[in-house]
């Protein structure tokens, strides 16, 4: 099997998803303040070092981080393995061959609904876990599970 380093990089719409995705704990965040200031305004300097740290902490989740995971994430697929590059602050790379694919499954969350996004998990048996290809439009993600399917039936071995 010969190393191919990931072309395909996630849909487009990718980083808007994870930034909502990542905003909803950070409001949680910053309503539980505001009650907070509401009950005990008699330490401002604790409450301004507190809003400080969940600007910073949201700015990075919701700015950085997935502007970062997209210009990181790539995956590829041919008749041997599929490949995925995951991760922004610690990457992962894997390759699962294609003789160890179990099952393969798409997933689509509420805010991958809304943005027209699917994302495929490729359960091997292999005790890493699955590899998952995310962010993917819904089209492509339908290919490359029908694509996993027709190598993984030529191959016609059993992956236990």
């Amino acid at each position: 099997m010969h190393l191919v380093e990931p072309a395909h990089p996630p849909s487009r719409k990718a980083p808007l998803v994870w930034a909502l995705g990542a905003a909803v704990p950070w409001m949680v965040a910053v309503i539980a303040q505001i009650v907070w200031f509401a009950f005990d305004a008699e330490r401002l300097w604790l409450h301004v070092l507190v809003a400080v740290a969940t600007v910073l902490g949201a700015t990075v989740s919701i700015v950085v981080a997935p502007l970062w995971r997209y210009r990181v994430h790539r995956w590829d697929l041919d008749a041997t393995a599929v490949y995925t590059r995951t991760g922004w602050l610690v990457q992962e790379r894997r390759i699962a061959p294609i003789s160890r694919v179990q099952t393969v499954d798409t997933y689509r969350g509420p805010l991958d609904r809304m943005f027209g996004l699917s994302n495929v998990t490729v359960t091997t048996a292999s005790s890493a876990g699955a590899v998952r290809i995310v962010a993917l439009e819904v089209d492509v993600a339908d290919r490359v599970v029908a694509q996993l399917t027709d190598i993984a039936a030529l191959g016609g071995e059993d992956a236990t």
